[in-house]
């Protein structure tokens, strides 16, 4: 249910779509260089990106106070990172990526992979 909720979520932002038949499934919209990991991460619902608890600012604890405002200050500067970074890579850098890795590994002669 995660994932066809996930695929939903994806369809509707117009970056997947799905067939059906002996040769569907679900495949790109867009060229991959047109999507970047922050189109997938807007078309999830933005989902949360630090499982830590915001310490609270309000509290009867000086020293509560004091380390939440710093650690808040910190996880939204964290953030503002990420969300840049994530508008920055695309899924074709993310293949081009994969691939130099698969190259890598059959140099070596190393386990199977799974090219995107």
């Amino acid at each position: 249910m995660v994932v066809r909720r996930a695929l939903s979520g994806l369809r509707e932002a117009g970056l997947v779509s799905s067939g059906k038949g002996h040769r569907g499934g679900w495949t790109l919209s867009r060229n991959p260089k047109l999507i970047t990991l922050f189109d997938v991460y807007a078309a999830l619902g933005e989902p949360v990106l630090f499982n830590l608890e915001e310490g609270r600012e309000s509290s009867t604890c000086l020293f509560e106070r004091a380390v939440a405002k710093a650690l808040n200050s910190e996880f939204g500067k964290a953030k503002e990172l990420l969300l840049a970074r994530l508008k920055s890579v695309t899924l074709a850098d993310l293949s081009a990526e994969f691939r130099r890795y698969a190259a890598q590994l059959d140099k070596h002669g190393e386990g199977a992979h799974h090219a995107p």
